[in-house]
């Protein structure tokens, strides 16, 4: 059976996101990105391009170890300022039917019981359209924003990330019955006590006692997404994740980690192809040849060199300021991300960076592949990927917003649909069932989140 092709956006709240200096084309508009009808047209163009979703993407801190400084990221809009993305969810769906969103926050940072109801929250409003990227951080800048030193250590965060979901699936699953609020106008009760019940947790990192403060949302626990893919990294996703975002710029690094994660997965008992892949995967279009890379060398006029090692100074922990433009970039090993760093140099033994060749390559999307061209280019390109590294689905940034998702809606989606490969409409339901079927609204076992339903906990310890 032919594997369909899924889209997600990639964007963040913030000007330009992962292609610095292109705020300055004249078609881009991420400069409104604190307004809302920049983000209510966005979104009504990726419903229109029967996008799965938008990824929002979110840093809690500044990029200052370019320079050991601030001053590139403010210089450059590199990330830097960058608002709060769950507040654009409620509008965003107001004006949508079925897009999911798929959001970033950063659990270092934030205390599970307040945000486990932010998220109930969304989920009610978006009807179920809400998903939840899992991050642990990677900035020193946000742990001194937030009163430590340094952030924790990188796979100590996982051990608390670990706990960390158990709390919040506690509060999901595990407070208030399904049938709990009847909102008997007769009686003048809304709900029945009998069916609400107290979280209680004591652990190394948290403590709770408390009831979940909203009633059961269409999905109770969001879609999960989770995007660490180090070794740390892999162990988490293939225990709690259904959606896994990677990136890589090239078949040869991605493909591997596609396989390291599903084999994880079944080792624990998961069904490895329940877990959804999704990569970076940028692409220029024009409707000939020639008009894409006249498009593409436009795009590449605009990108800020200094923008493009002021991010990759911030996802490996290295100053990038400090090395020669033609020096070859060698592998570290500190607490800021693993997988930047290897993307540009352990994972790909073949492929040596010069300081300079990651500028360029990261001034268009970031670190994943970039491909121009024209719809049945592209199109070839994406089934030739999909074949060599067995993903799911792409997650795709952008050079100048809205622009480019809209030219992929326009031209690349019905190139795909004729191919097979799209769907022809959404699937009713949830975020969930429209990625895993109907009748899929909630988390399924093995999911660690089931153990922690009501009644579940009963059983086990019978």
């Amino acid at each position: 059976m032919t594997k369909e092709i899924r889209l997600n956006a990639f964007a963040m709240n913030c000007v330009a996101h992962q292609s610095p200096g292109l705020w300055t084309h004249p078609r881009d508009r991420t400069v409104d990105y604190h307004r809302l009808p920049y983000w209510l047209d966005l979104a009504k163009a990726l419903e229109r391009g029967r996008f799965d979703g938008l990824f929002l993407a979110d840093v809690l801190g500044v990029y200052d170890v370019y320079g050991n400084s601030p001053d590139a990221a403010l210089r450059n809009a590199t990330q830097t300022p960058a608002n709060e993305p769950l507040l654009l969810i409620s509008a965003m769906a107001a004006v949508t039917e079925h897009l999911g969103f798929g959001v970033t926050s950063n659990l270092s940072f934030e205390p599970p019981y307040p945000f486990a109801r932010r998220m109930s929250t969304l989920d009610h409003l978006t009807e179920g359209r809400i998903g939840w990227n899992v991050v642990t951080g990677y900035l020193d800048s946000a742990a001194r924003g937030s009163g430590k030193d340094k952030q924790t250590a990188h796979d100590d965060r996982y051990d608390i990330a670990d706990e960390y979901m158990e709390v919040v699936y506690k509060l999901w699953e595990g407070s208030w019955e399904d049938d709990a609020a009847i909102r008997d106008r007769a009686r003048g009760i809304f709900t029945d006590p009998s069916k609400v019940h107290r979280v209680t947790h004591e652990g190394p990192n948290y403590r709770l006692n408390a009831i979940h403060l909203a009633e059961p949302s269409p999905q109770r626990t969001p879609v999960l997404y989770q995007a660490g893919t180090s070794p740390r990294g892999r162990q988490f996703a293939a225990q709690h994740a259904e959606c896994v975002f990677m990136s890589g710029p090239s078949a040869k690094v991605i493909g591997p980690r596609v396989a390291a994660i599903r084999e994880q997965a079944a080792k624990i008992g998961r069904d490895p192809r329940e877990i959804l892949m999704f990569n970076m995967f940028t692409v220029i279009l024009g409707r000939t040849e020639a008009e894409a890379k006249a498009k593409y060398e436009d795009y590449r006029s605009h990108i800020s060199a200094e923008g493009a090692l002021t991010l990759m100074s911030g996802w490996t922990g290295v100053d990038f300021s400090q090395l020669a433009l033609e020096q070859e970039v060698r592998h570290v090993t500190n607490d800021a991300g693993r997988s930047a760093m290897d993307n540009i140099t352990r994972a790909d033994p073949d492929r040596v960076w010069t300081v300079r060749e990651v500028a360029e390559h990261v001034g268009i999307g970031g670190i994943g592949p970039v491909v121009v061209g024209t719809p049945a280019q592209v199109a070839d390109a994406i089934e030739a990927w999909f074949e060599a590294t067995d993903v799911d689905g792409l997650n795709m940034p952008f050079a100048v917003s809205p622009g480019d998702f809209e030219d992929i809606a326009e031209l690349l989606v019905p190139e795909l649909t004729r191919r097979g490969r799209y769907k022809t409409a959404y699937a009713n339901g949830t975020l969930r069932e429209k990625l895993f079927g109907a009748g899929r609204a909630r988390l399924s076992a093995p999911h660690p989140a089931v153990r922690y339903r009501v009644g579940v906990q009963a059983k086990v310890a019978e």
